[in-house]
């Protein structure tokens, strides 16, 4: 260490004469320029691709932070992370948005308990969807001053040390210091930066999948909402863009449930998992369908309940549009004409998300049709029957056998196929 130390002033000795030889003038001219290169490019001095490779990789943190630890794990429980990983998680997350992993995840869980109701926090439904695709954060401002419901829906959130002394008191801390990071390493720009990954979350999570998620886009599933999937692929928003599968299986930790869908949040856990990071909870079990089943069982029951969701769906695919298509070949009209789409869907959900003429409309037009009204009674009895709360299973098991041979009576050909198909769902590995 000596030596080095030595050798080190001998350069020093060996320089300064030089230095001071460098006229005055020329020092103080270098100056602005080595300030004005730290301002403009920080201490990385980073070029332009570059800066936008910072910021892709900060933002997809930040979304794999919310999707992955707010949502799927702390928020449904479908998925564990290592507690050094989960730290890691809440970190950034207290860094780059500000939020309180308590208050998310009541206001998450309180959206998926009241729906597209006036409780719910930010549904296109009743709040429109200009309001909550633009406002969100105010929707979530608004939120977060409920205090009850951050009580009644933030349980079982982190509640250590860090977190009652820094994440939750000082919130807004971790935004500052990113500034001043951001700031001191790519300079100006990093301002920008900074401001990109603050817009982040607020428009893609807040905006997109909150407001486009329940407003356009395809389902899978007909669930008792109006989630929809925006995009096959989810890669963009961390497999957020599948919200209409999250909605009908909300504590599977995988979103993609058809063979062209893709979860990139699913990739990442089982990477995760492969490393004995993450720790898989709960994922939708597969529906297979038994052949030749005469009568519905104990199995049929089960499988019906956990894929209730994909029951209506398959009655609107196989009973509903087959015999809307026979009435509209038996009117000689286009089936767009005979029935616009938007009445065709309120057919699946009893006409739940149209405005009042809509329905008014929609029912006159279904009691013209003896044939369809018979449908539209059936589904509703089904749909009952699935969601009811607190029946004896062997109550319900007994309802749904008589649904069966009621509809395998009923001489409409599309409705015993459909009942014939029903009684030989399954789980699959159960």
């Amino acid at each position: 260490m000596t030596v080095a130390i030595t050798a080190a002033g001998m350069q020093f000795a060996t320089q300064a004469p030089m230095m001071s030889a460098i006229p005055a003038s020329i020092r103080r001219a270098a100056m602005p320029d080595a300030l004005m290169s730290l301002l403009t490019g920080g201490v990385l001095g980073l070029g332009w691709w570059a800066m936008l490779g910072v910021l892709l990789v900060f933002t997809q943190i930040t979304i794999f932070s919310v999707t992955l630890y707010l949502h799927r794990s702390q928020a449904h429980r479908g998925v564990d992370f290592h507690p050094a990983l989960a730290h890691v998680f809440r970190f950034w997350l207290w860094l780059t948005t500000s939020m309180i992993t308590r208050e998310w995840v009541a206001i998450h869980r309180k959206h998926h308990a009241k729906v597209e109701t006036e409780d719910d926090p930010h549904s296109p439904v009743t709040r429109g969807i200009g309001t909550v695709f633009w406002h969100g954060v105010e929707l979530y401002r608004e939120a977060r001053g409920m205090r009850a419901d951050i009580e009644q829906y933030g349980r079982g959130t982190p509640d250590d040390a860090i977190e009652r002394h820094l994440y939750t008191p000082h919130a807004t801390l971790g935004p500052v210091l990113l500034l001043a990071i951001n700031s001191v390493l790519f300079g100006l720009p990093g301002v920008a930066l900074w401001a990109i990954q603050m817009a982040w979350i607020p428009f893609w999570a807040a905006g997109v999948v909150n407001g486009l998620g329940h407003w356009w886009g395809y389902r899978n599933y007909e669930s008792a909402d109006t989630s929809t999937n925006l995009t096959p692929w989810g890669f963009w928003i961390g497999g957020e863009e599948l919200h209409n599968n999250h909605h009908a299986f909300p504590s599977s930790a995988r979103f993609a449930m058809r063979r062209w869908e893709f979860d990139i949040g699913w990739s990442a856990i089982r990477l995760l998992q492969a490393l004995r990071l993450a720790k898989v909870l709960r994922v939708a079990p597969a529906m297979d369908v038994r052949p030749n089943i005469a009568v519905p069982d104990a199995e049929t029951l089960k499988a019906l309940l956990s894929h209730r969701f994909q029951a209506m769906t398959d009655y609107q695919r196989n009973v509903f549009m087959p015999a809307l298509r026979e009435e509209a070949a038996h009117a000689g009209a286009k089936l767009r004409r005979l029935l616009p789409r938007r009445l065709r869907r309120g057919l699946v959900n009893d006409g739940r998300w149209l405005k009042p003429d809509s329905r008014a409309q929609l029912s006159e037009w279904v009691a013209q049709r003896p044939r369809i009204r018979t449908l539209v009674e059936y589904r509703a009895r089904l749909a009952a029957l699935l969601e009811a709360r607190g029946h004896d299973a062997a109550e319900r098991l007994h309802q749904l056998q008589a649904w069966c041979r009621e509809a395998e009576e009923s001489g409409i050909a599309a409705l015993q196929a459909y009942a014939a198909r029903l009684k030989g769902y399954s789980l699959v590995g159960a």
